[in-house]
């Protein structure tokens, strides 16, 4: 009988999830950053012979993780954090929707597949919103963090994905596959791989990680020129994305959703909170690491979900009195409830040296686990090769 191997501990609802997910997948794992998604939960592994579920992949396909060792210390920048700080945030773009304030060039616009799939080829509006924000981040938990590690060596730490041409493409083929996107516990339906629907998604889906890749890249870059720094050595992967791999001799489609590949010595840069440290590790060959299928987490996982954390902003009407005592009517947005105050959390932040710019509420250290027991529940399958302190973290308002 399949059953989900768990790591660490799991809400009731990711559990729920990783179970609808076994409908179709040969073998559910949850690392033990998970928290329920979108029919997958986050923090998932599923595995499939010759079927892949978009939905499982998810909206926001090939998110992942970029960090690049430049040749600075901490001495070379530690009395301008302020300044570099807001240049950062000033020349990057961070919000959803945003474009970026360059445009990028790359061959990945070159690509066939935008002409040899229908979807693609039909929707040229597509092709020229991912040209306007390729290099931009986004919003929710995307970052780009500059980090010193054990031997302050500068880092550069960044979190994002495809933008909207990934939540397109996602949109399209679970649509393709069957499944209703307004249902947020419907288990994941597949596309048969050797379909022409399947190849077109996978076709898709593949460019979409080129997509990410270069955005990450160029942010990456970007971000190093500010700092007067040269790059030394990057660690890249995607965390929703699915891989063909062999594993005991069988091929298999496995769909990491907010997972980290992490075959031996393959590393991988897990982000936390802000505030928090972050790490740069690498797999391990372990019989733990292999019923993983060689995975491992992609963050701190969540335990607090964003209108917890920050409450709702409703509009309401309210009657407003003129001078002259004549009434009329105004429409203002409010913010009610949230359970972290978001002021203290700055100030919380400042005092441990940390400059940050934008953020809110619902991406606070509270709302999430603590990476130093995530990795615990993952002991025997990954090692910790370097741990990064937070200089300056900026993120969308």
């Amino acid at each position: 009988m399949k059953r989900v191997i768990v790591m660490g501990d799991a809400e009731e609802g990711a559990i729920r999830q990783a179970e609808n997910c076994l409908v179709d997948a040969e073998a559910m794992l949850l690392m033990a950053d998970n928290h329920k998604g979108y029919g997958m939960p986050v923090g998932g592994v599923a595995v499939y012979k010759d079927r892949i579920p978009p939905a499982g992949v998810g909206f926001d396909i090939a998110c992942g993780n970029k960090a690049v060792k430049t040749d600075l210390k901490l001495d070379d920048i530690e009395d301008k954090l302020d300044t570099l700080a807001d240049t950062i945030f000033d020349t990057l773009t961070f919000g959803v929707g945003g474009e970026n304030k360059v445009t990028v060039e790359h061959a990945l616009f070159d690509d066939p597949v935008w002409n040899e799939v229908s979807f693609l080829k039909e929707s040229p509006r597509l092709k020229k919103t991912a040209r306007a924000q390729l290099g931009s981040i986004g919003a929710g938990n995307h970052y780009v963090d500059v980090f010193a590690d054990e031997n302050d060596d500068i880092w550069i730490g960044v979190h994002f994905g495809s933008r909207n041409l990934g939540h397109s493409i996602a949109s399209h083929f679970m649509k393709q596959a069957g499944d209703n996107l307004n249902i947020m516990d419907e288990t994941p339906h597949t596309l048969d791989v050797s379909s022409s629907v399947g190849k077109d998604y996978i076709a898709c889906m593949k460019l979409a990680g080129k997509y990410a890749y270069a955005g990450r890249d160029w942010v990456c870059e970007t971000v190093a020129d500010i700092l007067g720094a040269e790059i030394t050595d990057e660690v890249h992967n995607h965390h929703n994305y699915a891989w063909l791999e062999n594993h005991d001799g069988e091929d298999y489609w496995v769909v990491r959703k907010g997972a980290t590949p992490a075959f031996p010595d393959q590393r991988g840069f897990v982000g936390s909170s802000m505030g928090d440290d972050s790490v740069i590790l690498a797999g391990v060959d372990s019989e733990a690491s292999r019923a993983l299928f060689y995975s491992t987490i992609h963050g701190a996982g969540r335990v607090m979900s964003r209108t917890q954390a920050a409450g709702r902003r409703r509009k309401v009407r309210t009657t407003r009195k003129r001078p002259d005592g004549t009434t009329y009517e105004f429409e203002e947005w409010v913010q009610e409830g949230g359970e972290v105050d978001f002021d203290a959390v700055q100030e919380r932040i400042r005092k441990k040296g940390v400059v940050l710019r934008g953020a809110s509420a619902d991406e606070a250290p509270e709302v999430y686990k603590d990476l130093t027991d995530v990795l615990q529940a993952h002991e025997g399958t990954v090692k910790v090769l370097h741990t990064l302190r937070p200089l300056i973290v900026c993120m969308a308002d």
